[in-house]
């Protein structure tokens, strides 16, 4: 006489297990792809944003903006000076920061003729950069000074 058993092998089992782990192995990789290629985006809107923040200062005082000579400063740290009651924070915050360089004659001070800001993207690896001379693209390296480093 025959027995029926009913349910599924050990082996079948861990081959179903086998296909669904590497299926959502693979899932995890596109979506921590998505999330950098997300947050660089954001970044670039942000970044938009303190640049018409900016813009916006300089148009009330002769075309001048806030000095920061000594060193990067980080964006978030001119919210009072340029009047902002809020200044978006990088999406990887603290890890990132968006960064603010001009030239002037002095710290703090609204004397600047040109500035240069910007950000670490994940995605590519690079710096997303806008400069006040209406350059905006990335570099493989920070500016170092308030020349804008794009060609």
């Amino acid at each position: 006489m025959l027995k029926y058993r009913f349910g599924f092998t050990l082996l079948e089992l861990l081959v179903v297990i086998s296909i669904i782990g590497i299926l959502a192995g693979l899932t995890m990789v596109s979506f921590t792809g998505a999330q950098k290629q997300a947050r660089d985006t954001q970044r670039q809107s942000d970044l938009k944003q303190y640049q018409n923040l900016l813009e916006s200062f300089a148009s009330t005082r002769s075309g001048l903006y806030p000095s920061r000579i000594t060193a990067a400063v980080t964006l978030d740290s001119l919210c009072g000076t340029l009047g902002a009651s809020g200044c978006p924070l990088d999406p990887s915050n603290p890890t990132y920061n968006y960064y603010y360089i001009s030239n002037g004659s002095g710290s703090p001070s609204n004397n600047a003729t040109q500035f240069v800001i910007w950000a670490y993207q994940e995605n590519s690896s690079q710096y997303f950069i806008v400069c006040s001379i209406g350059k905006t693209g990335t570099a493989a390296a920070a500016p170092i000074n308030d020349s804008c480093p794009l060609p």
